[in-house]
């Protein structure tokens, strides 16, 4: 339980640092067809459905790799 828990914050801090050292790298996350933005004056609605669906995709990969 602890090497998960050491490797859970080892991946946070890295994905922290490429977040904050590259930030142009994700920028195509959440501008996907599919996610829905709507904006008028006063409000701003974003709904990422494609953006969360291939989050789940790739964490649902990942997490199969690791179980094996």
């Amino acid at each position: 339980m602890s090497r998960l828990f050491i490797l859970l914050g080892a991946a946070l801090v890295l994905i922290g640092l490429v977040l904050h050292y590259a930030p142009g790298l994700l920028n195509w996350f959440g501008r996907l067809p599919g996610d829905i933005r709507i904006e008028s004056e006063r409000s701003r609605v974003f709904i990422p459905i494609t953006s969360m669906i291939l989050l789940s995709l790739a964490l649902t990969l990942l997490l199969s790799l690791f179980r094996r």
